[in-house]
């Protein structure tokens, strides 16, 4: 069944690939884009499955479920464009973080057994007190062009991260300022210019662009899975990052790359890697055959095609953790 899909513009890249599952996707619009109302922003090549959509016509439309991906979706911008009917229709909170409070006792703002809550990694789902509201795991899923190989030629590491500076601690800006001193690292990401950076990289380009680096860093403290390490990992780049959160179920030390809660031995193994390209290219491989079996965006439809089912059908048995 071909679904009439109402959502939010939140996350771009993920939003990109959640629009590869066979359904219709409407994204609401505004003047002047703000928040959650930029509809087909630019960079992506969006399918004709999406939708751009006036939020003032949006209680005029058909819908058959409804994606909330953030706070203000949830608490605001629901009551604010949809009808009282439309907000009973079907309905997933698609959660893309870990709770930004304390990391274990913070309720999630969504407590209703009537909407099932998204988690996009199994640490999320570990860490929120999701109360009476059933959940599931979707991991990610990601393509690359078939075309774009991992060459390795920049004997540099790329580190893929939007608004850095802004961000701070829990992004790991004071991380990739301290490994840059040591470690010749190039940054790439909305406002990247503000640390020494490139600026940003379009995603269609982004592949082709990041596939000539010779490994990527990921210095985030805090945070759920990045979408860049899914996609440095599909094309065959090594990985290096903080043994923290959902990535440290993902690298495997001497096999897809390496992680550590030591900054020092990080740079050490950046430092080899800079090195020994051949090793980087091995590393590379590893990471590769991960990402292929655990992030095909085959697997990531298909999980939500069942995630839509269920909320379609009501059966939204209760399978969360508090």
């Amino acid at each position: 069944m071909r679904l009439r899909i109402l959502t939010w513009h939140i996350h771009g890249s993920y939003l990109y690939y959640l629009t590869q599952a066979p359904h219709e996707f409407y994204l609401p619009t505004k003047p002047g884009k703000p928040e959650g109302y930029g509809g087909c922003l630019g960079g992506f090549k969006w399918g004709d499955n999406v939708h751009e959509i006036p939020a003032d016509e949006v209680q005029n439309h058909a819908f058959d479920c409804i994606i909330f991906q953030s706070r203000r979706n949830y608490l605001q911008d629901q009551y604010e464009i949809l009808s009282e009917s439309q907000r009973q229709l079907p309905r997933i909170y698609l959660e893309h973080d870990p709770p930004q409070e304390h990391p274990t006792n913070t309720q999630h703002i969504v407590n209703d057994p009537n909407i099932l809550l998204a988690h996009v990694t199994h640490f999320n789902n570990l860490m929120w007190n999701s109360g009476r509201t059933p959940t599931c795991v979707i991991e990610h899923g990601v393509v690359v062009p078939e075309q774009v190989q991992y060459t390795g030629k920049i004997p540099r590491g790329l580190v893929v991260v939007n608004g850095l500076k802004k961000r701070g601690r829990r992004l790991g800006a004071d991380v990739f300022l301290q490994a840059q001193r040591s470690v010749p690292l190039d940054l790439i990401g909305m406002d990247a210019e503000s640390l020494g950076g490139l600026g940003e990289v379009p995603h269609a380009n982004l592949p082709e662009f990041q596939a000539n680096y010779r490994f990527f860093f990921h210095p985030i403290r805090y945070t759920s899975l990045g979408l860049a390490v899914c996609e440095a990992m599909m094309l065959g780049l090594p990985i290096v990052g903080l043994a923290t959160t959902e990535l440290a179920t993902v690298i495997e030390n001497e096999i897809s790359g390496y992680i550590d809660t030591n900054l020092d031995v990080l740079i050490e193994h950046m430092q080899e890697l800079i090195a020994n390209p051949e090793k980087a290219c091995r590393l590379g491989q590893g990471a590769q055959a991960v990402a292929r079996s655990r992030f095909s965006i085959q697997r990531f439809t298909h999980q939500w095609n069942q995630a839509f089912e269920r909320v379609m059908s009501n059966r939204l048995t209760l399978t969360n953790r508090t």
